[in-house]
This record gives C-alpha cells, structure tokens and sequence, in this order.
C-alpha cells in the first residue's frame, strides 16, 4: 500500500509544529524565563535550541523520510543488517504510549475550563474560590475521566479521517487558529494598563538576576527547556518526516518547526506577564498558573469571559495539536507492525489509551496517597520524569549515534538524506560536533535530571 503524504508543504510545517507545541510552551516556558531573569534566559534559550534541539530535530527527520516509515519499523528499514538498533522501536513507542497518559488528562481540563469559563462559572469569584475550583475539579475523578475520553475520542476521530484528510486539514485550520488566538491575546495583554512593568521584566535582559539564581542554574534550566520543548527521541517528529517528499532539504523543515514552536512559547509570556503585573498576580509555574492564576487575571479583566474563553480555546488547541499528532504516530506504529488497517488501529488504541490514562486520573483523588517521588508527588509526576528525564534523553541518544556511527546508518547516509532538495543545508563541517560533543551533552542532560530529582 502506498504510504500517504502531506497535501503541501504548510501542513507538515504545521503539524510538526503542533505536535512540538504543546502546554509546556505556555505553563513552563514563561514561568522559567521569569525566574531566571528575562530576556537574558531567552538569549541562552534560543541558542541551546539551534546548537542542541535543531540537529536532532533534522536526524528524525532524515531517519524518517529515508525509511518511509513511523519509528515501529525505520530502524529496520535502514540498520546495517545483524545490528540491533531496531530494538530503538521500543523507546519510542514507550514514550508514545506514557506521554498520551498524562496529556489526555491535561487536554480533558483544558476543554474543561474552556466551557466552564464560557457558563461565567469564575465570573465575581474570589481568588480562594477559583483556586477552590481546581482542588475540586482534580478532587473529581468521574468529571476527569469524561473529559478525558472526549479528549481520546475527539483526537482519534481526526486520525480516523486519515493523514490528508483528517489529520493535516484539521491541524491546519487549528494551528492557524492558535496562531491568531495568540496575537489577539497577546496585543491584547500588551496594552492593558499597569503592563508594562511586566513586559519589561520579560523583555529586558538583566544578567544581574541571573547571577542572583546562579548561572549554572539558569544554563541549565535553559539546556533543560531546548531539549524538553521539542518532543526529541521518540519518534514523534520522525513520522512525520515519512509523510513528505524529496523537494526540500531537512534543516531547512527543522528551523521552520523550530521557529514556531519558540514564537508559540514566547507570544505566551506575552499574554502572561503584562496580564499578572496589570493586577498584581505573581506568575506560578504549572498547572496553577493555567488554572488559579489566569481565570483570576481575567476576573479582573474588562470582558474578561470573552478573554478567558479564547484563552482556553487556544490552550485547548495547543494540547490537541500534540495530541492528535502523537495519535499520528501510535497509530503508524500499529499498521507498521501489524499490517492491520488504520480504523482496527483506531478502535483498539481508543479502548487502550482510555485504560492506560486512568492511573493519572486517580493520581489526584483516589490514589493521592502514592506519592512515587517523595512528598506532594502524583501518578502524572512518575509518568512525566520516565518521559523527559529518561525515554526523551535516551532516544536522542539512539538517534544521534544511529545517524552519525559506522555500526548505525552513518553520518555520511544521514548528511545525503537531509540535504536532498532545496534549501539550507546541513553542515558537513558539524559531524565531529554531533558525533561527540552532542552526544555528551544529552549525557549531562540525562544525568542532570536525576541529580535535581534526587540530590535536591
């Protein structure tokens, strides 16, 4: 059977965009730079992204396009024969499958609040009741897992239309529309009164404050963040590379994607902190920034429903463009491996993806008394340090030594691929880089995030 490919060359920018795009652009991204003194953090950001992210980004690509194949069956395809990189599959699939049992649950709360925030249910409500509103919602387990499964359900039913069809036409008018909702948001927060402060604080470098954390500190949380915001290592991005043509060279693709995905996070700390110093909300990392902080700002807001409603429009369109794009993915893995066709794929990841998001769903509620690592911790803090602090680093690894060793599909094989086309080229000059410096990066990161885990 002929392999689908993208109708143009926007939707596989897009789509790769959207499935690096995801809820750690806006709840991590602006919170880190805030914390590590502003637009300082941004500058070091931006160029551990090109010198870390953007290589690996353009060898998925390549090992994807090359093998036309998702990451079930691209070792297979281009290893050297009696070597065991495809034994690398099962990486990625570990890492499909664990990041889809925490971001199904997270979706389901951003369609949550998108509707409780269109009824007016936040509307006069005290800065207590809102934060009272989240303890409750994760107090929920039966509310969680409905909107859960209509997140599974929603997502899998564009991948059921197909990858032109359903996947690319959808994502395409979604992204768009996150695209816009962002500006309007982000024009919007600009110019309320009493911003300003906080768009200085996100937009002027000050190297004083970064000192102040400590720098090592701030490179590495900037290290940490490149690495994390790009989804690198299992194979999310590589399939999409199997979908397109020959016209373009790869690098060219990769900062594309990169682009987007830095100016997706950057519009957010936009929208975030001329919002919270406008009314003198201090910014919070993670959920509660999204959850407690936000619907208090838009409290206080002039049309602040209206506001608030586009906010968790758009978050609900950032989660399901990763969503619908690592579905993508899970379901190539099926027909790759198993020849079945993409509906039995569909229906049988539906049932499986469900029973494998409740654990997260009663991490909160039920199950609140496990707590896997140390105080406070839940079933979604497990989940998300075995996806970034583990399968990410590890199957980056795989990917550069498989695109860059003699006993892998080799530099010379991986450099022919991602320059066919037209477009920017990826330099010859940078294999003893990516062969060995890179590598040893990954290490640290791998090794970093065990050590602030557990030696803290």
């Amino acid at each position: 059977m002929e392999r689908e490919k993208f109708s143009s060359r926007l939707g596989f920018i897009l789509i790769s965009a959207g499935c690096a795009i995801g809820l750690g652009n806006v709840w991590r991204f602006p919170y880190i730079v805030g914390k590590y003194g502003g637009a300082a953090f941004v500058l070091i950001y931006l160029l551990f992204l090109v010198v870390l992210g953007l290589p690996i980004v353009v060898m998925e690509f390549s090992v994807g396009r090359a093998s036309r194949k998702s990451a079930a069956l691209s070792f297979d395809v281009l290893e050297p024969k009696g070597s065991k990189w495809h034994l690398g599959k099962g990486i990625a699939i570990a890492g499909n499958y664990i990041l889809m049992m925490f971001y199904t649950t997270v979706g389901g709360w951003m369609i949550l609040y998108f509707f409780k925030t269109i009824k007016g249910d936040f509307t006069g409500m005290s800065a207590e009741a809102v934060a009272g509103e989240f303890s409750g919602m994760l107090g929920n387990p039966g509310l969680m897992m409905v909107f859960m499964v209509i997140t599974v359900l929603i997502c899998f039913g564009v991948c059921a239309l197909g990858l032109q069809k359903g996947v690319e036409r959808i994502t395409k008018a979604m992204m768009l529309c996150l695209l816009c909702l962002m500006v309007v948001l982000a024009v919007h927060s600009v110019l309320l009164e009493g911003g300003s402060e906080g768009l200085k604080f996100y937009l002027m470098p000050d190297f004083g404050k970064m000192v102040e954390t400590g720098i090592g500190e701030a490179v590495f949380a900037a290290l940490g963040q490149s690495f994390f915001t790009l989804s690198i290592g299992i194979g999310a991005l590589a399939i999409f590379g199997s979908y397109i043509g020959k016209e373009q060279r790869l690098t060219g693709e990769a900062v594309n994607v990169t682009i987007l995905d830095t100016l997706v996070a950057f519009m957010a700390g936009l929208i975030i902190f001329p919002a919270c110093s406008a009314y003198n909300i201090e910014p919070q990392a993670g959920p509660s920034l999204i959850f407690i902080t936000l619907p208090n700002v838009f409290n206080h807001m002039v049309g602040g429903r209206l506001w608030g409603t586009l906010f968790f429009l758009f978050m609900s369109f950032a989660a399901f463009s990763t969503v619908i794009a690592v579905f993508q993915n899970i379901i190539s893995f099926a027909t790759d491996l198993t020849g079945c066709t993409i509906k039995k794929a569909v229906l049988v990841n539906i049932v499986l993806i469900i029973i494998l998001s409740i654990p997260c769903v009663l991490g909160f509620n039920l199950w609140s008394g496990f707590m896997p690592l140390g105080p406070e911790s839940t079933v979604l803090d497990l989940e998300d340090f075995v996806l970034s602090n583990n399968l990410l680093p590890i199957g980056s690894m795989v990917y550069l030594v498989f695109c860059t060793s003699r006993y892998g599909w080799g530099f010379k094989n991986f450099l022919a691929e991602a320059n066919e086309g037209k477009g920017l080229k990826f330099p010859a000059w940078a294999r003893i880089y990516v062969s060995y410096i890179l590598p040893l990066i990954v290490l640290l990161i791998f090794i970093q995030g065990y050590w602030s885990k557990f030696a803290g």
